[in-house]
């Protein structure tokens, strides 16, 4: 059995389940993993459900009185450890049950951290998903379009210093559009920036999201002198791809962009970079899109399901569910038999550390946004992220006059893992962070309701997270 630390207090639940016929078992309160034989499995899920039902201790159920003596001093054991059926939960050293996390989330101020530049509101392309309408920013957004100056985007870092408090480590995200197009922007403000990490005594970390259309290897060898991580946009297979991804003259963007990330990513030492792709209701065998993108060489990936209103023909429904379920299973065991050839590929949504990490805090409020991560529009307007950017409800203030809807910002810092009702039953809260706000207000207009079809794709992928995490640990 593989066990984590215990930590932070909640009430009992554990999660059963089963991935290329091995038996897992997670203690939601501890973190612990266990692995199972059948009749084990079929045990512990039944003391489970009288729990869930009765509300007895595991000990006390029906279930547990009917195992064969050997069970019943193993689940003895593990539940005396605290790794089974736990009230534990958070790190080793923590002592803070879950009302008293709840109170801490209510009454904490957080600082912003984060900025997303809108350096462009162009771009070369036209992905037939993007948030952005087609990368052209609606029409109703002409008077923020085109390109950020520089004076804008000197003011936006100034006011992510302001805004910092005492936070030492601050990030920014040259976003678009396609922020190339406005490189020579991007590169002075990168100057100003360390400039004033000298006399501000903040330190900067600046992150590239590019569709890899316009790098070249004087872009790629500046790129990777200054910037800590970059996200290269590329869908897979060039079939999905060319699909959904167009450059501006309706042809495919596939056979442009390839060639120039693959250089970049060999020229950046496959580190510190993902290549990030979408899949839709096109290519719901998205498992072999990632394994294209493996054996193209990349060895960071992360392919994620597209965030479209429901009335898109290409939008992830309910009845797509059972066959993207088993395709993110088949995912995981192929990447699985990839590491064991020692060809291991980081996996975005694949990679969790049981340890401790990250922080509880983190993993109950999820990004941040509207509240430790704004982005920021080439006019200088400032929304809860990337994904409000338009709507001018959300629009919080401007570099000008700074935060005008201080209610707004509450109301984003509030969004947490507590503060849902649907999370507080789910086995998957403390992984999650509650799913995303914008996908939540986009399907029902309110940001404390996680969007169903999301959800469940998350919980499947923690259960495949866990299962790799297991493969690992018994490979070790």
């Amino acid at each position: 059995m593989y066990s984590s630390q215990p930590a932070l207090r909640a009430k009992q639940v554990i999660h059963c389940f089963t991935i290329a016929s091995k038996n897992l078992v997670l203690d939601i309160e501890s973190g612990s993993l266990h692995q199972v034989d059948d009749a084990m499995l079929t045990v512990l899920n039944d003391i489970n459900k009288q729990i869930e039902s009765s509300g007895a201790s595991a000990v006390t159920t029906e279930a547990f009185l009917c195992a064969s003596f050997e069970m019943q001093s193993e689940i003895s054991t593990l539940i005396n450890a605290g790794l089974l059926f736990s009230m534990k939960k958070g790190t080793e050293n923590s002592t803070k049950d879950s009302n008293s996390i709840n109170e801490y989330m209510k009454n904490r101020r957080p600082v912003v951290k984060a900025l997303c530049l809108h350096m462009a509101h162009e771009c070369n392309l036209r992905c037939a998903y993007c948030f952005a309408g087609d990368g052209t920013y609606f029409h109703e957004l002409v008077t923020d379009r085109g390109l950020m100056p520089l004076d804008v985007g000197k003011k936006a870092l100034d006011f992510l210093i302001l805004h910092s408090g005492t936070r030492h480590n601050l990030e920014v995200d040259f976003f678009g559009g396609e922020p190339m197009l406005n490189f020579n922007v991007v590169k002075k403000l990168l100057e100003y920036g360390r400039s004033r990490e000298a006399e501000t005594g903040k330190k900067f970390r600046f992150t590239l999201t590019t569709n890899g259309s316009l790098l070249t290897d004087e872009a790629n060898q500046y790129i990777n002198q200054h910037f800590d991580n970059v996200v290269l946009s590329l869908d897979g297979r060039q079939c999905t791809n060319d699909r959904m991804r167009k450059m501006h003259n309706g042809s495919g963007s596939y056979s442009q962009v390839l060639p120039k990330i693959k250089a970049f990513a060999d020229s950046r030492n496959h580190k510190n970079y993902y290549v990030r792709g979408t899949f839709t209701r096109h290519n719901p065998d998205f498992a072999a899109d990632v394994l294209h993108l493996a054996e193209c060489g990349f060895k960071h990936i992360s392919v994620e399901p597209v965030v479209a209103p429901q009335e898109a023909e290409y939008s992830l429904r309910k009845e797509d569910l059972p066959e993207l379920f088993l395709e993110y299973e088949k995912l995981a065991v192929a990447l699985v038999e990839r590491e064991y050839t020692g060809q291991r590929v980081h996996f975005f949504h694949f990679e969790m550390d049981l340890s401790g990490g990250p922080c509880l805090a983190k993993r109950i409020t999820g990004c941040g946004a509207g509240s430790e991560y704004l982005a920021v529009t080439p006019s200088g307007k400032l929304y809860p992220c990337h994904q409000f950017v338009g709507d001018e409800k959300f629009q919080i203030g401007d570099l000008t006059t700074g935060v005008t809807k201080t209610g707004l910002i509450e109301e984003f810092s509030a969004c947490n893992v507590f503060s849902k009702p649907e999370c507080m039953g789910c086995w998957a809260r403390y992984y999650c962070s509650g799913g995303c706000m914008a996908t939540a207000y986009h399907t029902h207009g309110d940001i404390l309701k996680p969007e169903w079809v999301s959800c469940e794709l998350q919980r499947k992928r923690v259960e495949c997270a866990l299962y790799v995490f297991s493969e690992r640990a018994e490979k070790e």
